[in-house]
């Protein structure tokens, strides 16, 4: 093979349906550093797969469908030691409209599931249901989506109850000028962006000797606002090994991001991080002190963010994340309604389902790991806490 696994890779998936950057060799080689083992699995138009853990031999047949496939052993020892858990997060890709390629894929990752001893096999690709809020007059539902929910239960898939990425989100269009863009936004967004500017608040790239100070906001937003954040480590791994790929994104296919810094007189206030691939643009992290609020610095970053995906290439713009239930009840309610003053469309996808060769494990570990998870959590919400003190 001539070109790097990581060049080979992201350019075979980004010619497929719906390519994500956390389908990227970059996002494996993430989870590889935190006990996770990438798989690459590769359906050619010849009717064969591909799967190893390694990219050394080119692929002679058109690839028609791909996975990243994230395995992790969940214990080292005793009569489980084989028992793993499987995730291809964000896939897999391919057109899912095409019958006979939708049934060949699931049925091969069935297979490779029971072959690894996995109790269970996550996946959670960007198969639309709908788009727009539920019950609304714009609401468009997707048939294609519909079938492969239908197909999925027919086959024993079960919708997870641990649905890790957002199963809905909020995509801004960036094809249209700039002022159809600021035209497409509530009056509120547009009046807050433009106050911001007035303000005096200024948005910065960000450089490596930034990402220290990030993390530290970050981790005052996530004690602020109450949710759980990894520890520096895995942070500045994410961010360094996307953002290195910056000066070359426009001429390559390797996924890349940026950090943006709203100041006010030279000082950091909020921050988001723009993460680039395969024409999609996506907001992932963001976060902001509590001082200068008043100058509605993240309305400003967003827009600077739009404007340099647009610059870039992208003709979209992913929010990452909306609401589960649209209504005042779900906790994601007021992030929605920011989110949604930007002009973006809201858009419901499939979410996760779980494939368990042997349910009583999948029991067993339905069972045990909620409960794993809250404690680790409190612990993390407390180790946060206490590195900022």
């Amino acid at each position: 093979m001539n070109s790097h696994p990581s060049q080979f890779w992201n350019q075979l998936i980004s010619a497929l349906p719906a390519p994500h950057f956390l389908q990227t060799y970059e996002w494996g080689q993430v989870k590889a550093k935190y006990g996770w083992t990438p798989f690459y699995a590769i359906w050619t138009d010849d009717g064969k797969l591909h799967i190893s853990t390694s990219l050394q031999s080119p692929i002679a047949n058109l690839p028609v469908a791909a996975a990243l496939v994230l395995k992790k052993q969940v214990l080292n020892r005793g009569f489980a030691a084989r028992l793993s858990i499987l995730y291809a997060p964000k896939g897999p890709l391919l057109n899912w409209e095409d019958t006979a390629l939708r049934t060949r894929v699931l049925n091969d990752l069935q297979a490779f599931s029971q072959k690894q001893g996995a109790i269970f096999l996550k996946i959670d690709p960007d198969v639309v249901l709908a788009r727009g809020v539920p019950e609304s007059e714009g609401e468009i539902k997707e048939n294609s989506g519909q079938i492969t929910a239908v197909e999925l239960a027919r086959r024993g898939w079960i919708y997870s109850s641990d649905q890790i990425q957002f199963r809905n989100t909020v995509l801004v269009d960036l094809s249209a000028s700039e002022e159809e863009m600021l035209a497409r936004m509530k009056p509120k967004t547009r009046y807050n962006i433009r106050l911001s500017e007035k303000k005096g608040v200024s948005v910065r790239v960000g450089t490596l000797e930034d990402l220290p100070l990030l993390y530290k906001m970050y981790a005052e937003t996530s004690v602020r606002d109450g949710f759980v954040i990894r520890d520096e480590g895995y942070y500045m791994t994410v961010w360094k090994l996307f953002a290195a790929n910056f000066e070359t994104f426009k001429h390559s296919n390797l996924p890349t991001c940026q950090p943006l810094i709203a100041e006010v007189d030279g000082e950091p206030v909020a921050a988001i991080f723009l993460f680039m691939f395969a024409g999609r643009a996506y907001y992932v992290y963001g976060m902001s002190r509590s001082i200068h609020r008043e100058k509605m610095p993240t309305y400003l970053l967003q827009w600077e963010a739009m404007k340099r995906a647009k610059a870039s290439g992208c003709s979209a713009y992913d929010l990452w994340g909306a609401p589960e239930v649209f209504d005042e009840s779900d906790s994601m309610w007021g992030v929605y309604r920011f989110k949604e003053g930007l002009g973006g469309e809201v858009v419901r996808s499939l979410g996760a389902y779980d494939f368990a060769p042997t349910k009583l494990w999948y029991k067993l570990y339905a069972d045990v790991m909620p409960r794993v998870l809250d404690l680790m959590r409190s612990r993390g919400k407390e180790k946060t806490k206490q590195g900022l003190e």
